[in-house]
């Protein structure tokens, strides 16, 4: 990231979770479905190497929203995502390296690779990331912006319900597509300290 975004200072950004948001979209048949986790929170830590940088977040599965109640319910049961046992999802970034695709994009592109954790079950993801800049924000506070993506396969967590039709057909695509809508807001400058420090004992442990 370096000298191509010179405004992203190293330090502590919390996500907004009212002015960001986590979205997704699945296969229902022959058309798309679309819904979103509006309950999370979470972090990024921007490395004094930025390419050093991590991200962490949790979001709470019982929140998930498609439009419509009864199927939401269902998808909170214990035959899709079970919320009662497994009530949140969990994201910890591990590395960033410059992307390769998109060169001519707007805005500086990244992938952000880590841990994702469903279900107590945990794949590697690598997210498509893209930084829109920093600016002021009306309450004096420093605010940062970044769209991510990436596509899992829902069987890969654990969640293999569907409905047969039709033959050999399915009625849910085992594809997940995910769209992140990130502000972050520059957190005290002592709070990047602690968090540095914290990472490093772990680094340590």
């Amino acid at each position: 990231m370096g000298a191509e975004v010179p405004d992203l200072e190293a330090g502590r950004w919390i996500i907004d979770p009212v002015h960001s948001e986590i979205t997704f979209t699945i296969r229902h048949l022959m058309t798309t479905v679309r819904g979103s986790f509006p309950d999370f929170g979470g972090e990024v830590v921007i490395g004094d190497d930025p390419l050093d940088s991590r991200a962490r977040a949790e979001i709470r599965m019982a929140s998930i929203d498609t439009r419509n109640a009864e199927r939401d319910d269902h998808v909170r049961s214990s035959e899709i995502l079970d919320v009662d046992g497994h009530p949140f999802m969990t994201f910890t970034g591990t590395a960033v390296e410059r992307a390769t695709i998109g060169r001519r994009a707007r805005s500086p592109r990244y992938h952000l690779d880590g841990d994702l954790t469903i279900k107590d079950v945990t794949r590697p993801v690598r997210l498509l990331t893209e930084f829109h800049g920093v600016g002021a924000d009306p309450w004096g506070g420093t605010r940062a912006g970044f769209t991510a993506t990436a596509s899992i396969s829902r069987r890969d967590f654990g969640i293999e319900f569907n409905v047969p039709f039709q033959g050999d057909k399915v009625m849910l695509g085992d594809e997940v597509t995910i769209a992140l809508e990130i502000q972050a807001v520059r957190a005290p400058e002592e709070a990047y300290r602690d968090a540095a420090a914290d990472a490093s004992a772990d680094a340590h442990a």
